[in-house]
């Protein structure tokens, strides 16, 4: 018992759950699995609690407006460094 006492405050971290001689509630994290939609459905409808969209919740968006590729990160400038694919002015890249 110490050592698991041990190992829990490690798990408590990085774990949303911790189940103890269980099973969880057997819902898959999968790309189908989604939870929302309008009011009252959610609060946020932007996103779901569960799926593989769920990391999207953490997610805030930004608006870099007439920056200069210098200031801009990686992903956003001009000349594409990371050749991303993306739109440009509605073109795809």
């Amino acid at each position: 018992l110490p050592q698991a006492r041990a190992l829990l405050a490690v798990l408590e971290r990085k774990a949303g759950r911790l189940v103890v001689n269980g099973w969880p509630t057997g819902v898959e994290v999968c790309d189908a699995m989604v939870h929302g939609g309008p009011f009252p459905a959610t609060s946020d409808a932007r996103s779901t609690s569960v799926g593989t969209a769920a990391i999207l919740r953490f997610l805030r968006p930004v608006c870099y407006q007439d920056f200069p590729d210098a200031l801009l990160p990686t992903a956003l400038q001009h000349d594409n460094p990371l050749q991303l694919r993306r739109l440009l002015d509605g073109q795809r890249e």
